[in-house]
């Protein structure tokens, strides 16, 4: 809803400046149509130029990425990852996942996305340190 506006911006940026001219030096109509489409260029041009050298960024980079929001949650695997691809519930959805051949009902960990496929590894349980304390 945005683009259109932010565009067409330019152009009411050159039809003020053509009235300023216009009421200014009296420009005929020829004239007002010749200025308002050399200003009209180089404000979308200018305007185009600038927001490349300095971009907005945004809040939030992952607002439109649900499966990279993912990432680092734990799954639980509810159709078994066979050959590559299986489904994992996280939450109230189940998402198709990828990853290592792994059981139903084991849980798994997000490493990343591909879309709106999850990348999943296994969660391995690190045992406890059973080196002894240093005297």
């Amino acid at each position: 809803m945005l683009v259109p506006g932010v565009f067409l911006i330019w152009f009411a940026v050159a039809a003020l400046i053509t009235g300023l001219l216009t009421g200014l030096f009296d420009l005929s109509v020829t004239m007002q149509v010749i200025d308002f489409a050399f200003l009209s260029l180089i404000a979308v041009f200018s305007a185009r130029r600038f927001f490349i050298e300095k971009p907005i960024e945004s809040a939030d980079p992952l607002m439109n990425q649900r499966g990279a929001r993912l990432v680092g949650v734990n799954a639980l695997v509810v159709q078994a990852i066979e050959h590559g691809s299986g489904r994992v519930h996280i939450g109230d959805s189940e998402w198709i996942a990828r990853g290592p051949d792994t059981d139903i009902g084991q849980r798994v960990r997000v490493v990343g996305s591909e879309g709106a496929i999850l990348l999943v590894e296994p969660i391995t349980l690190i045992a406890a340190d059973t080196a002894e304390p240093a005297a």
